[in-house]
């Protein structure tokens, strides 16, 4: 597949128009993917105590306020959005983007959230069982006119979407770096696999060779499956610059992740942070603007 770069930036600490102008000018610098995060509370740290937009809300608004690039949240958490409620929601959003959404589910990890709302915070096991259940039913109802499942935690019978896609497959994701379970999980039912904010390159090579032999043993073909790489940007220039020391280590460490097995790699921050950074990368992947 061929390389996407794109950036996943948190709506924290933000203003609606804070988040329009943001995505506005990401799609004007040539990115070809945009999402957010799907929390509540504050999770970087330095927005005054201010959580983001919903995601769902948020993913709704980047098909309306964009037109190129694909748009998607990393990830939605399977204990906040019933799989078959999702799969409706992700059908309206694609046709509002005009076959641009994607997808992406994973077991959820931020437990001040589950208890401030009251939803149950299982153990890590159950957690990664509903995953399981939950993403096989949100990929049954996107790419089958029916479905039905059997679960521990979700049935569906004979289920259908109100309104099909526009797309023929909505591409599904897994998120997660879990070698056991989550995975295997990917190369069984997702479309792709989405690595957050990965530590490093070398990393997520050896992920990514996990991910391939869990393909290979289900006698899937590693190539059909998207490997998605969070590389943090800086919130400005004199960190970038202690960070990497001159443009030829940022082109070179997001080049690594290419050559890690990387065929999406996302800069990763909130859009609070400006588009600086962005801009900067941007030039040095010779990205054409939009």
């Amino acid at each position: 597949m061929t390389v996407r770069y794109g950036v996943h930036a948190g709506t924290e600490g933000a203003g609606i128009q804070d988040c329009v102008e943001f995505w506005r000018r990401v799609e004007g610098l040539g990115y070809e993917w945009l999402s957010v995060w799907d929390h509540f509370y504050p999770l970087a740290g330095d927005t005054g105590g201010r959580g983001s937009f919903d995601a769902l809300a948020s993913h709704t608004a980047l098909a309306c306020m964009t037109t190129r690039p694909r748009i998607g949240v990393l990830v939605y958490s399977v204990a906040y959005r019933h799989p078959a409620v999702m799969a409706n929601a992700i059908s309206t959003i694609d046709h509002l983007s005009a076959g641009r959404a994607e997808v992406a589910m994973g077991a959820g990890w931020h437990e001040p959230e589950y208890r401030a709302y009251g939803l149950p915070f299982e153990s890590a096991g159950t957690r990664l069982d509903q995953l399981e259940e939950g993403v096989q039913c949100l990929a049954g109802l996107l790419h089958e006119e029916r479905f039905s499942f059997e679960g521990e935690y979700f049935q569906l019978s004979n289920a259908a979407l109100g309104v099909r896609p526009v797309q023929a497959r909505v591409p599904v994701w897994i998120g997660g770096m879990g070698e056991k379970r989550t995975l295997p999980m990917a190369a069984r039912y997702a479309d792709g696999w989405d690595a957050p904010l990965s530590p490093s390159a070398a990393e997520f090579a050896h992920k990514v060779e996990v991910l391939e032999r869990a393909c290979e043993e289900i006698g899937r073909d590693p190539a059909t499956i998207r490997r998605s790489a969070h590389v943090a940007v800086m919130r400005d220039e004199e960190e970038a610059h202690q960070r990497f020391q001159g443009d030829d280590q940022v082109l070179e460490g997001l080049k690594a992740f290419e050559e890690a097995g990387a065929d999406q790699i996302l800069l990763a921050g909130n859009l609070t942070w400006g588009t600086e950074q962005l801009e900067r990368a941007a030039k040095l992947l010779r990205i054409e603007p939009a």
